[in-house]
């Protein structure tokens, strides 16, 4: 197994360690620090070391934040070094199925649907299963542009140059080992946040209220990282099935949380009933009140269904950050 990363991320190192301590018994593993925006490298990987059966393009950068802050960064990770990705699969792993993490946001901020609400999350009544995959596309933000023009690349390889591909345009993702900030990964983001209020609680000591961003009935539905596994495994076994084909993944509605909803689930984990203290800021740019992946396609094509519960994984996520 041949892993790239460029090291970037809070706890890279951390899992890094943790992946080559695994893999030492069971399976070879070579790693290559270096920037998917790098072509003479990722030539150099590719030639040396493939030709590849499976490549998981899973490189990326993911705060719509960083995307404000330094389109021109973003757009070099996300769009060209997709692109990368593929020529060097095309040239020297031919044979190779491409599973690419996309972005719910390639459907932008959704702002033209008809929402209503209710006292702890905002609603979607047309759309009762969640968003499918014949919602239009309409990139919002330079995160949903560089993301959204690498969806496309990836589908295109497979129409123009046969190169197998699949699409999962994912929602909210989290499970141990996610090292989270406050710009990715928001179920441990605020995870942490409740077990620190908690702590300041049971020693008596000032409480400091976390920040979110809008009114906190946004929604979104979370997927545990042991069902993403799930579903690149699935994706391999059956690549005859999804090849060109583009999924809209997540944990699906019953798996869905407004940021309120969250905070009470996590305090009830704590076994706290004064909830959690927060503060409001202006909602972020961009961002969407309500997404939740539609995993109708999924489940048909390719019998893949979500199995740990937001419940379980929440219960999990608590644990994994107090062992930190």
């Amino acid at each position: 197994m041949t892993v790239i990363d460029k090291m970037q991320k809070s706890g890279s190192r951390e899992n890094l360690r943790w992946l080559q301590d695994s893999s030492k018994h069971d399976r070879e593993l070579e790693f290559h620090e270096m920037d998917v925006a790098s072509i003479d490298r990722m030539t150099d990987v590719f030639q040396k070391r493939g030709p590849f059966d499976y490549v998981c393009h899973l490189a990326g950068q993911v705060a719509m934040t960083t995307s404000l802050a330094d389109p021109l960064y973003d757009f070099r990770t996300n769009a060209l070094g997709t692109v990368h990705v593929l020529e060097c699969t095309r040239k020297w792993s031919p044979k190779a199925l491409v599973a690419f993490s996309s972005t719910n946001k390639v459907y932008g901020d959704l702002r033209h649907l008809q929402y209503s609400q209710n006292e702890t999350r905002y609603l979607l009544p047309e759309y009762p299963d969640g968003i499918d995959e014949t919602m239009p596309l309409d990139f919002a933000s330079p995160y949903g542009c560089s993301k959204g023009s690498a969806d496309q690349y990836v589908r295109d390889w497979y129409r123009n140059f046969g190169l197998d591909t699949v699409v999962f345009r994912h929602s909210s993702i989290y499970g141990g080992r996610q090292y989270a900030t406050a710009d990715q990964g928001w179920i441990g983001w605020f995870a942490k946040q409740a077990i620190e209020q908690d702590s300041c609680k049971r020693k008596g000591a000032e409480v400091v209220p976390f920040t979110i961003s809008g009114t906190g009935k946004q929604v979104r539905d979370v997927l545990h990282s042991e069902d993403l596994i799930s579903l690149y495994q699935t994706a391999y076994e059956k690549r005859s099935l999804c090849a060109g084909e583009v999924f809209n993944i997540g944990g699906g509605m019953s798996n869905s949380l407004s940021l309120i909803e969250l905070f009470e689930q996590l305090s009830h984990l704590l076994g706290r009933s004064d909830g959690l203290s927060y503060t409001r800021l202006p909602r972020r740019q961009s961002d969407q009140d309500f997404f939740v992946a539609d995993i109708t396609k999924a489940h048909h094509l390719l019998g893949w269904s979500p199995r740990v519960s937001a419940k379980q994984g929440l219960t999990q996520m608590i644990a994994w950050v107090e062992s930190l």
